[in-house]
């Protein structure tokens, strides 16, 4: 009996195993994962710091002719959220449409109500998001955390910054500004930042009326650079698993900076893993920050991290806000999505993930210029090995990743040997704080039940009561509109 001839189909005419076909899978596993499809013929120009950003997008607001999209996370009631409010405010007199979406939690104790009312009173349309409600206490999680400008559906900025004095710093007192980026993007994938807006825009009101939102040219060529507008959802996690599928296929450097790292263990072992097969993976994150039990958390992962052969890196200035990444000098992140658990799956984020060598390289030159005002991490218990050995790496887990080890070594030297080599201090037991504040919680939340059952257990009765109320009651109307 003659076997069976096996015949394995072409996708799209595509010959299997040709660099077509490979090329053809990667875009398929990028689409599925982010979402969103891959544009051509953009520019992208990056911005470094409030001195770069700011400027840029004031510019764009000023040369405004139809319509003006704004989404910030938070918008500081001070010098800073003036200037723009009043640029803002002048093109809205002007005629042009001014829309704005900011927070509800971002704009807790940052923000007065008279500013909204400032804005609102002098024709900007202001949203506010999420507020809390008694029929979904839960629904406080999720934060739309985007920091967007969309300007004539034409220029779109896409950024971690948010507005304030911050952000900008206080020469005279000797304070510097916190470090941020963002990109400027024309050309095509401009309509898809615009969609991501008025997505947003629906959720908390009227939609956009769709014939004013769609008038722009979708098909203009403002460059040569293909990128992707990932637009994150509550449970959606497009960047952790856009940076799960990146570390696995990283080849020689996996370069991050992240404001509020705190990473899971599925992702810290993608760094690991990564690391291990020789990558030159390396993490900037902020050695001083605003909130401090993250600070803590996050040093409590150096460790393993640092072990498996990371480079752990912090910023020696008031802020690291940034949130980007560089894969192989080719894929570049740009964005809003910090490395945790509440922005990978509980928040609304915007990124944009660039395909492209040239701005890869400037992604990858902007880190090397950070890592100059940023001090290295090593453990207090390797320090004096790890001077005596400050070029060795680890051996790949097998023979394939010697290559690669190589080129990743040489980089390593060329890059960092009078920066990051010479810029270092032992991390020691950075865990034993966090553990004591744990700790120390536990044992009062423990004697307050001990002393006081029957005061101390009212928090826990009143939670159950904002869960239990609102779910019946979501129940109920459920039943009457089936009925």
């Amino acid at each position: 009996m003659a076997a069976a001839k096996i015949k394995i189909a072409k996708p799209n005419g595509i010959e299997i195993g040709s660099r077509a076909a490979i090329r053809h899978f990667v875009d398929d596993s990028f689409d599925r994962i982010t979402g969103a499809r891959l544009i051509g013929g953009n520019s992208v120009r990056l911005l470094v710091d409030a001195t770069e950003n700011y400027p840029a997008w004031m510019d764009a607001i000023e040369n405004a002719r139809e319509r003006i999209y704004f989404e910030s996370y938070i918008i500081h009631d001070d010098e800073q959220g003036y200037i723009f409010a009043d640029a803002l405010i002048k093109k809205a007199k002007e005629g042009v449409e001014v829309k704005l979406i900011y927070d509800w939690l971002g704009g807790v104790g940052k923000t007065s109500r008279s500013y909204w009312r400032l804005l609102r009173n002098n024709g900007i349309e202001v949203r506010r998001f999420n507020p809390p409600s008694l029929l979904d206490p839960l629904a406080i999680l999720n934060r739309d955390h985007r920091k967007t400008l969309v300007v004539d559906g034409q220029t779109a900025f896409i950024s971690g910054l948010c507005i304030g004095k911050a952000w900008v710093g206080d020469p005279e007192k000797g304070i510097p500004p916190w470090r941020d980026t963002g990109v400027q993007v024309t050309g095509p994938a401009v309509a898809d930042v615009e969609d991501a807006f008025a997505n947003v825009w629906a959720a908390i009101g009227s939609p956009l009326e769709r014939t004013r939102h769609r008038k722009h040219k979708r098909n203009d060529d403002a460059g040569s650079v293909a990128l992707r507008v990932v637009q994150s959802e509550p449970g959606k996690a497009c960047v952790y698993r856009t940076d799960q599928l990146l570390a696995a296929s990283a080849r020689e450097t996996m370069w991050i900076s992240d404001a509020y790292f705190v990473g899971i263990p599925s992702y810290l072992q993608s760094l690991k893993d990564a690391a291990g097969d020789g990558v030159d993976v390396r993490i900037l994150v902020p050695q001083a920050t605003d909130i401090m039990i993250v600070r803590d958390t996050t040093r409590s992962t150096y460790r393993p991290l640092i072990e498996a052969g990371v480079r752990v890196f912090e910023w020696n200035g008031p802020m690291m806000h940034a949130k980007t990444a560089v894969f192989d000098g080719k894929f570049s992140r740009v964005g809003s999505t910090n490395l945790n658990i509440s922005s990978w799956f509980g928040n609304y984020e915007l990124d944009v993930l660039v395909e492209d060598e040239g701005f890869g390289r400037q992604m990858q030159e902007m880190f090397i210029t950070d890592l100059a005002g940023a001090t290295e991490i090593v453990l207090e218990d390797t320090f004096r090995k790890k001077r005596l050995h400050r070029t060795k790496r680890l051996k790949p887990r097998n023979g394939t990743g010697s290559v690669r080890k190589a080129t990743a070594g040489a980089l390593n030297v060329a890059t960092s040997l009078g920066v990051a080599m010479t810029n270092r201090v032992p991390l020691g037991a950075a865990e034993s704080r966090l553990l004591f504040i744990v700790g120390t919680l536990l044992l009062l939340l423990a004697a307050l039940l001990i002393k006081f059952p029957r005061g101390a257990s009212t928090p826990f009765v009143v939670l159950l009561l904002l869960f239990a109320i609102p779910t019946l009651i979501k129940g109920i109307r459920a039943y009457w509109r089936q009925r």
